[in-house]
């Protein structure tokens, strides 16, 4: 079976793991699934006494299906397979969005230094994820959606079908919804405890730019997004629907939907998780063909559907830098988004740092160096049985003990 194409919400993420906007989200698992051990057969009765059997040494664990707990969040665990699922995960995700543009040493690099922090993010995502069920944060609405959008892009004609198409691939259906769910939380919840407090004024812009006009000396250069209809192992039938598809999705642009929303639902590219961003050109970059063409737009100007070896192809100027020093109108945006990002950042650490200290987040010995690192409050504790810990304001809970029927242990 083809392989779902998933819209993300911060980076291009493959259906067995959804985005968040910044990076890649771990799949939540359930908690391991216990069976109740089978019950002796009783014994055969005899007419003379018999002398009683010796007891048979009993297995605590038979017939239970035993997870390594490598964390636990407040009442949240994490598994080792959860965060083995994330590395692989980060290595599929430095793969994607590294299609072409880094040296097969820059790829190791990124994928190094993803799977470095995947525990810290699956702790960081619970408690997110906890911190917006505390807030009454409802994205039932917004799951529904993107499922739809999901269901659309990969032209199913129900939900029914996409849920038999995500249980193909062998993934648990509402493991699925589950995982999009918890995204959603977190964006939320980062947009209004922390991104809300991140404000940029324009005298901040101003300033930078008057301080950093250096940066700003550019050649002629182009920023581009697209929007793509592969025609790739299509029948020549097929072509005039995928063409129409190519020409609908142009028509919606210029009748004032935003040019990236359409690539991230209709565009088969590679950069439809990025709202179909290319990237900023100079001439001699593109092809003859394309440059004399871009090259003579101004910002925010279309181009016709325009066939490829690929498929149709429409392309939007998203800005027109002139050679020399760009005007402060031309970057701010720019500007702006490289001052958010570098407040954003500490911001959500220190967001992060004071949601651990006010949980329990208790780490397996041998882990905690890529739990959390900087001051974040790890602690370790022993695979004793009954052990609790309390914190004031909180209730107490189980650490890492078994709990009677579970099997989940360090083994």
């Amino acid at each position: 079976m083809r392989k779902l194409v998933v819209i993300a919400f911060c980076a291009a993420m493959p259906l067995a793991a959804q985005d968040q906007p910044q990076g890649s989200q771990p799949k939540p698992v359930p908690a391991p699934t216990l069976e109740k051990p089978g019950m002796a057969a009783p014994e055969a009765k005899s007419e003379k006494p018999a002398k009683p059997a010796a007891p048979k040494p009993v297995n605590p664990d038979a017939g239970k299906t035993v997870e390594e707990i490598i964390a636990r969040v407040n009442n949240e665990i994490i598994t080792r397979s959860e965060y083995d699922k994330a590395r692989q995960t980060a290595v599929e995700e430095a793969k994607s969005e590294c299609q072409n543009r880094c040296t097969p040493d820059q790829l190791q690099t990124d994928i190094e230094d993803r799977q470095k922090h995947a525990l810290r993010d699956l702790v960081d995502q619970s408690l997110l994820v906890q911190r917006a069920k505390d807030m009454g944060v409802n994205v039932e609405p917004e799951l529904i959606k993107r499922l739809d959008a999901i269901r659309t892009d990969n032209k199913l004609a129900s939900m029914e079908e996409l849920e038999k198409a995500v249980s193909g691939q062998g993934m648990n259906w509402e493991d699925f919804k589950n995982n999009i769910r918890n995204t959603l939380l977190t964006q939320r919840v980062i947009s209004s405890e922390v991104g809300s407090h991140v404000t940029i004024s324009d005298e901040e812009v101003s300033k930078y730019y008057e301080a950093h006009k250096g940066e700003f000396v550019r050649p002629e250069q182009v920023a581009l997004r697209e929007i793509v209809v592969s025609t790739e192992g299509k029948k020549p039938e097929e072509l005039p629907d995928l063409k129409k598809k190519a020409e609908t999705a142009l028509k919606r642009v210029q009748d004032g939907e935003d040019f990236g929303e359409i690539a991230k639902r209709l565009s088969d590219g590679s950069t439809k998780s990025q709202g179909g961003f290319l990237g900023i050109y100079k001439r001699g970059e593109l092809s003859k063909e394309l440059e004399d063409k871009v090259f003579q737009m101004k910002r925010n100007q279309l181009t016709e559907v325009m066939e490829t070896k690929q498929g149709y192809l429409v392309l939007q100027v998203l800005e027109h830098y002139d050679e020399g020093e760009q005007s402060l109108a031309k970057v701010k945006n720019e500007i702006m988004d490289k001052l958010y990002s570098a407040r954003m950042e500490p911001a959500m650490r220190e967001y992060l740092k004071t949601l651990r200290e006010q949980s329990y987040v208790v780490i397996k010995p041998g882990y905690q160096d890529i739990a959390g690192g900087g001051g974040s409050e790890i602690q370790e504790v022993s695979a004793t049985p009954e052990v609790t810990k309390s914190k004031k304001g909180h209730k107490k809970f189980l650490l890492f003990g078994k709990r009677s029927g579970s099997a989940s242990s360090f083994k």
